[in-house]
This record gives C-alpha cells, structure tokens and sequence, in this order.
C-alpha cells in the first residue's frame, strides 16, 4: 500500500499485528497521554519504567471533540522500516542516497489540499487555538501546552530559499506560539534576517504528515548547508515531491496533505518568557532525558489561522523517547555514513545513533580494517563524525564482527578492545549542544560557555596486526526450529 500522508501510514501499521493501537477510553492531553505512553512505548532515555511499544491513536481526547491525538508513529526503527518500506538495517544507507539525489517538492492547487478543508481564521469570533487544538503536555512542569512534533517551515526573506525543521512550540495565548531555537539553526537566521529589516518572517507549522517529510527535516549542515530544502530528502525518501499548496492568509507555503497547518508570523522584536503563564522554570522534558529549563526570550509566532482535515490528527511525541531517536538519530547517521563513504568508499560497514545518546550524542561506528594504516583510518572516521555533525559528543568504534545495533556486543567490543591510555582520543572545548546540563561552565569552570563540551573517540577496534588474537568464538551455524518451532531472529 503506498503512502503519502499520515492516513495512508497508518492504513499501513494497521496491517502489522503489534503496530498501532487504538483508544476509545477518555485521555487528558494535559500530562496523562504522555504519562501512558511512557510506560507503553516512550523507551530511549526516557526514566524506567519505559519500553518499546506500539504507536498509539487516543481518539477520546478530553475537552476536544472530534480531535484524535497520535503518539509514537516512529517511536521504533521498526516501524519507520516498514513505512519507508526499507529493512530497519538499512536505513542509513537509504537516507544517505537520498541526499544524493534530492526530489523537489510538487506545487498544487487548494483543490488537491486536504490541509484546507476546514479554515480558522484568527479574525473569527472566539478564535483561540487553545481550544481548536488538543496540544498536550508531557509533564507537570511543563512550561505549558507544546506542539513537539511540527514541521516549521520557513524561507529567506533575501532569496527566498526554503528550510523546514522541527522545533519547540509552546502555547502562550489565543494566537500566539514561543518557538524554541537551538544555535545555528536555519530559520532563526531567516528570522533574523527578517528583523534586521523591521518585517515579520511568515511560517507554516505542519502536524500530521507523511512519516518521509518528517524524517527529512533532522539533516543538518554541513550535510545540508543554508539554501538546502529539506523537504527535498523527504521526496526523495518516499520516491515523489512532496505536495505544496500556498497558505491562505500569509505569503508561505504549507504541507498539503498535512493533518493541520498554522499559519503565522514570527514578529520582529517581540520576546516572551516561555514559561510566562506557569512560572515553572521549566520548558518540557528534552532527548537526553532531562527537563529543558524555560527560556527567558523567545520569539513569538502571531496566528493567523489555522487549516485542517476533518477530524485531525495532531501528532506528537514523548520528547526523550526513542521517537527522537528516529527523528534526529537516522539522519544523522546517514550524514555521517555518506561522509565516510566519500572519503573511504566501502570502509565504515554501518553507523548508528544509539538511543542512549538521543539519537544525537552518541554514535556507533563500524569499520572492516584491511591493513595496518585502517587502525588510523578508523580514528579519522571518528573525528569525521563529530565533524560532521556538530552536536555529537562521542563516537565508538567497533570492528565487522560487532554487531553496533546491539548494546551488549558494543560494550563487550569496549571491554575487551580497549586501553584506555591508547584508544581512548579525547577532544576538548569544542560546541556542542546546550542541552546537556553537563555542557556548562557550572559542571566544567574549564568550558567557556554552555554548549561547549569535551568530545570522546572511543576505539574499540582491535590492532590490525593482532587481528587474530581477538577472533570470536565461531559457533555451528544451525537452523533451531525443529527444536523450538516459531524460532524467530
């Protein structure tokens, strides 16, 4: 079954026993849907008790009726498999070809934009996103209402290149939404672009799309430098442009086939503190499992309307969980495997962005070293990495007979491959990412700002020329099920 919007992916996980589970029962999306699919399906850093579980689909949402709310649709590599229609192993090469070969979008009228069918404009009486839609609250000390998985996108008021990303999106008001930036990100520089100039910077905010556009919106430079759309990779990913239709009250584009489209303006000069209705000092819980504190200053998105499908869909996610993990963590490997394979074709066997590190911090490298000059060709793959990708923190590798997708082969690779005062590569005071509360002069008196971090290369490979001191066990390759029928891998 082929798929081009979220209705069509679920169509898809509904064949596959295990996959989608759908709840008729009265959930609040105030801090107990999260609270369920922590224990259901959140896994990643999220706090134990969490495990891996299916997707969810909440279709008794309190307070909103005729709204369904969709939780942990890529919460697995699993699942993005099988809605990208890619075995889960193979997932970073088929990301790393499609950077190679973008797919541009597909312009389309307001006939073939299901994102329209239904129009709130922010002029009507009693407009109030708050009560159009159910945005939910992963905890109690959340600095309010968030949309945690929306595609914003954006263009450069100069040239009118387009990028899209997901960032945090707090519900402040009737018709206004704080937006989050984390340094360097694309749309803060059209922003600020715009705001030299006095202008607004008009923004789409997309919910509910096609699992492709989502997955291509976490590449980043140099990987995707300034002036690269992302939605290009999502096409490429789905092998077909992703559906754009104009907005109807700004001078921006929007997901066509998207769940619900917001339609606004990020003002210039204007800040508010995003906790400013709760005064929890706390924005919501971020990928490495902490609280993110609330930001004093953040730009605001006025609303000028809100699109939708009839009955949509608002997705979401539980923001430590392995669904980040998906989002940011398979890009991301991606980036790093396409860089290898320039620089050394057919030397790094895979990458992985363990769950562990949110799909950002840490990344499993495997090399298959031919030669005494691999030894050093494996640590250069690391350093590539975390140049690559400047908000990973530290890099492991690992050789062929290691599996990087299992946790207990790679610490058995660290355990046994390893010396800490040879193999251990260490690189200090370089950026990283502000929201590691490790990555702060606090921790650190030696680190000159927050976001600056000591970065690691962990060699967990063995010598070339001791190659065979180091040769596994090799067991009888047997088939068990005349043993023990219904053996699976």
């Amino acid at each position: 079954m082929a798929v081009h919007d979220l209705r069509s992916a679920l169509e898809v996980l509904a064949k596959h026993p295990g996959q989608l589970h759908t709840t008729n029962h009265p959930i609040d999306p105030m801090g107990e849907l999260a609270g369920v699919y922590k224990r259901v399906g959140a896994g990643a850093t999220v706090q134990r008790p969490t495990k891996l579980g299916p997707a969810m689909m909440f279709e008794n949402v309190k307070g909103y009726p005729g709204a369904r709310i969709l939780v942990g649709l890529l919460a697995s590599r699993q699942r993005v498999g099988m809605l990208l229609d890619c075995p889960p192993r193979e997932l970073t090469q088929k990301f790393a070809q499609a950077v190679r070969n973008p797919l541009e979008p597909v312009f389309v009228d307001a006939s073939q934009a299901p994102c329209q069918e239904v129009v709130h404009k922010a002029d009507d009486a009693g407009f109030d996103i708050r009560t159009l839609l159910p945005a939910p609250t992963n905890t109690d000390m959340d600095a309010g209402p968030y949309f945690c998985e929306a595609m914003v996108l954006g263009s450069d008021p100069d040239n009118g290149h387009t990028d899209v990303t997901i960032h945090r999106l707090c519900v402040q008001s009737e018709d206004e939404i704080s937006i989050f930036f984390a340094p360097g990100r694309h749309i803060d520089a059209f922003r600020k672009k715009a705001e030299a100039k006095g202008e607004a910077l008009p923004v789409s905010i997309n919910i509910g799309v096609d699992p492709a556009a989502y997955m291509g919106t976490s590449f980043e430079a140099p990987t995707t430098p300034l002036g690269f759309d992302e939605l290009t990779i999502g096409g490429a990913l789905r092998g077909e442009g992703v559906h754009l239709v104009e907005c109807l009250t700004i001078n921006q584009k929007a997901l066509a086939r998207a769940e619900i489209v917001i339609e606004g303006e990020i003002l210039p000069n204007v800040r508010v503190a995003e906790d400013q209705n709760t005064n929890t000092g706390h924005a919501m819980p971020e990928f490495p499992g902490y609280d993110g504190p609330a930001n004093p200053s953040l730009p605001v998105i006025k609303v000028k309307a809100v699109t939708t499908r009839t009955n949509p869909i608002v997705q979401t996610l539980v923001g430590p969980g392995e669904e980040h993990v998906s989002l940011a963590g398979i890009p991301t490997e991606a980036a790093v495997f396409k860089i290898c394979e320039d620089e050394f074709p057919g030397f790094v066997r895979q990458t992985y962005a363990h769950s562990s590190g949110g799909g950002k911090f840490l990344q499993i490298i495997q090399v298959e070293k031919t030669s005494e000059f691999d030894d050093g060709r494996a640590r250069q793959a690391g350093v590539l990495a975390l140049g690559v990708y400047s908000e990973l923190k530290h890099v492991v590798l690992v050789d062929e007979d290691v599996d990087p997708f299992d946790s207990e082969d790679v610490l058995w690779a660290m355990t046994t491959r390893f010396q800490a005062d040879r193999d251990l590569v260490i690189l200090p005071g370089i950026a990283g990412h502000v929201l590691d509360p490790s990555q702060t002069p606090q921790y650190n008196p030696a680190l000159p700002d927050k976001g600056v971090t000591a970065k690691m290369v962990y060699d967990a490979t063995r010598p070339y020329h001791l190659k065979d001191m180091f040769t596994r066990a090799q067991f009888r390759d047997v088939d068990p099920t005349p043993w023990y029928p219904g053996y699976q891998e």
